[in-house]
C-alpha cells in the first residue's frame, strides 16, 4: 500500500533534520525502489505564534505492508529520535514533524488517528510538495485531484521551492 508522509522542520537545521528524517522514513518501506519524495520547499508558519519561524517542508510517498497504526506509531518514534517532545503545545516550533497523509483507500478515524489527514485540502504546504509526488492523487472522501486541490487552494501560506531534491543519493 502506499502511505503519504509529510515532513517540516523549523528549528535548528532544518535541511539536516528533513534528510535525517527522510532516511529514517526510508528504512520503513518495504520497497526503497518505490520511494518518492517532493522537491523542498521553505513556508510561512501556519496557525503558529507570531514571529514563529519559517518551515521547510517536502512529503514522501512510499510502500508500506503494514497496518497504519503501525506506520504511525514508527514515525512518532522517529520524531522523538530526532529531538520532538511527546508533550508540546500545539504547532510549537520543532525539530521535525512527521504527519501520515493517507495509505492507499484506507479511510480511517480513531482516537489515534484520521486517515486521510484531516487538513490536507486547507494546507498549501502540504498540497505543494505533494502534487510533485502524486498530482493525480483523489484521496478517499474527495472528488479532486491532488493537483486540481491544489490550484482550486485560496490561502495566504507562502511556498517556496528551494531545491529540487531532499536527498542526493
Amino acid at each position: 500500500m502506499r502511505a503519504g508522509i509529510a515532513l517540516g522542520s523549523n528549528v535548528g537545521d532544518r535541511l539536516a533534520n528533513l534528510r535525517t528524517a527522510y532516511r529514517e522514513v526510508a528504512n520503513l518501506s518495504s520497497n526503497p525502489a518505490a520511494i518518492r519524495c517532493s522537491s523542498i520547499y521553505e513556508t510561512s508558519p501556519v496557525d503558529s505564534a507570531p514571529g514563529a519561524p519559517g518551515y521547510l517542508n517536502a512529503v514522501m510517498e512510499i510502500e508500506f505492508h503494514r497496518p497504519a497504526i503501525a506506520l504511525l506509531d514508527s514515525l512518532l518514534k522517529i520524531e522523538r529520535s530526532l529531538g520532538r517532545p511527546s508533550k508540546r503545545p500545539r504547532n510549537a516550533p520543532r525539530t521535525i514533524d512527521l504527519d501520515l497523509l493517507y495509505t492507499g483507500n484506507l479511510t480511517l478515524n480513531s482516537a489515534e488517528i484520521i486517515i486521510p489527514h484531516p487538513r490536507i485540502t486547507q494546507r498549501r504546504f502540504v498540497l505543494r510538495p505533494l502534487a510533485d509526488v502524486a498530482p493525480e492523487l483523489v484521496l478517499p472522501g474527495q472528488t479532486l485531484s491532488i493537483r486540481h486541490l491544489l490550484i482550486g487552494l485560496k490561502t495566504e501560506e507562502e511556498v517556496t521551492k528551494i531545491a529540487e531534491e531532499l536527498v542526493n543519493e
